[in-house]
């Protein structure tokens, strides 16, 4: 199932198809929509969290992305539906 990105990049905001079919993250999606190699950056997150906890690696995360030009990047809320109810168009 897909769900939407919405995320700032260069004081831009902007929204983004996503699937974890594609993509381990949304930060490695928005990269890739950005144009940005990020391989480095995925070795040496990898290397922290071998000898780290989650919230240093979330740390350093958020400090590379916001290098790179990056503000807030969240996943759109879900709509809950209903079983049997269909989604109203508008």
């Amino acid at each position: 199932m897909s769900r939407t990105i919405l995320y700032t990049y260069k004081n831009e905001e902007k929204t983004l198809a996503f699937s974890y079919r594609d993509f381990h993250s949304i930060h490695e999606a928005v990269a890739a929509h950005e144009g940005i190699d990020i391989r480095e950056y995925l070795k040496m997150e990898q290397s922290i969290e071998a000898v780290s906890d989650t919230k240093t690696v979330r740390n350093y995360r958020d400090a590379h992305f916001k290098k790179l030009g990056f503000g807030k990047i969240t996943l759109m809320p879900k709509e809950n539906i209903g079983i049997g109810q269909k989604k109203k168009n508008s």
